[in-house]
C-alpha cells in the first residue's frame, strides 16, 4: 500500500469514527456583506474619426484598381472589397454596377449589398435591371428590389408589376410584399390581380400590401382559410372600389410604429 493509500485509508477511518459522536459534518456558514458602489464614470463624446466617402471624379488609377476589386467581391477578403468601395464613394457606381453581369451570384448578391451600403441612388437603375432579369435568380432578384426600393421606390413599380406575374412563387411574394413601402398609385392596380395568386403566401402579401398602402376596410373575410375561388370573389371588391375611388384616392399618412413614439 502506497503511502497516499495509507493517508487516505486514515482520514476515512477518523471521519467515520467522529460522525456518531458529531451528527454530521458541520455545513459551512455565509454572512452576507454590504459591498461599496461607485457609480460608473460618465462616458465622453468620442471624436469623430470617420473618414466621409468620397465625391469626386475617380482617377485613371482608383478606376483601375476598382476594376480589380470586382472579382474580389466574392473570397475571403469581400467585406474588404466592399468596403474598398464604400471608401471610393458614389462615383465607383459606373464600376460596380458590372458586377451585377459578372457570372457569380455571389459577386452580384455582395454588389447590391454594397450599393446598400453606400445608399447610392445612381445605382437604383441598374438594380431595377437586375429584378426584373427573369434569367437572374430569385435571391438576387429579390435583394435587388429590396434595395431600389430603400433607396427610391419611384422607379420600383415597373419591377414589381413583372415580379408579380413571375413564374417563381418567391419571386412573386417578394413583389407583393416589398410593394407596400412604394406610394404610388399604379401599385393599387398591380396588387389586386394577386390576391387570387394559386400560392396563398404570395395572395397573404399582396392582401397585407393592400391593406397598409390604403387602410381600405372591407367586409370580413377569413382570408387565411380561404381558397383561390373565394379570393377570386373577394378580389372583386377591391376592384370595385379602385374603379370608384382611384381618381379622388390619396394615401393616408404612414403609421408610425410605437417604438419611434416613445
Amino acid at each position: 500500500m502506497s503511502l497516499l493509500h495509507r493517508l487516505v485509508f486514515v482520514v476515512g477511518g477518523l471521519l467515520a469514527a467522529l460522525t456518531p459522536l458529531s451528527g454530521v459534518l458541520a455545513e459551512p456558514r455565509f454572512w452576507p456583506a454590504q459591498m461599496p458602489y461607485e457609480m460608473p464614470p460618465k462616458s465622453q463624446d468620442a471624436p469623430d474619426v470617420s473618414v466621409p466617402p468620397n465625391t469626386a471624379p475617380l482617377s485613371p488609377d482608383e478606376l483601375k484598381r476598382a476594376e480589380a476589386l470586382l472579382p474580389m467581391l466574392e473570397g475571403k477578403q469581400e467585406f474588404w472589397a466592399m468596403g474598398e468601395f464604400v471608401h471610393l464613394g458614389e462615383p465607383v457606381i459606373p464600376v460596380l454596377v458590372k458586377a451585377l453581369a459578372m457570372p457569380s451570384p455571389r459577386i452580384r448578391y455582395n454588389a447590391i449589398e454594397t450599393i446598400s451600403m453606400m445608399k447610392a441612388v445612381s445605382g437604383v437603375p441598374a438594380l431595377v435591371t437586375s429584378a426584373k432579369d427573369p434569367n437572374e435568380i430569385p435571391r438576387v432578384r429579390e435583394h435587388a428590389l429590396r434595395v431600389a426600393i430603400r433607396l427610391d421606390p419611384s422607379k420600383a413599380p415597373d419591377a414589381i408589376e413583372i415580379m408579380t406575374k413571375d413564374p417563381n412563387p418567391s419571386v412573386r411574394k417578394a413583389a407583393a410584399f416589398e410593394a407596400r413601402y412604394v406610394r404610388q398609385k399604379s401599385v393599387i392596380p398591380v396588387l389586386i390581380p394577386v390576391v387570387t395568386d394559386d400560392e396563398r403566401f404570395v395572395a397573404l402579401s399582396a392582401l397585407h400590401s393592400l391593406w397598409i398602402l390604403t387602410r381600405h376596410e372591407t367586409e370580413f373575410h377569413d382570408w387565411d382559410t380561404s381558397s383561390k375561388q373565394d379570393r377570386q370573389t373577394w378580389a372583386g371588391e377591391w376592384v370595385e372600389w379602385w374603379a370608384a375611388n382611384k381618381d379622388v384616392f390619396e394615401f393616408p399618412e404612414p403609421r408610425r410604429s410605437n417604438r419611434s413614439r416613445s
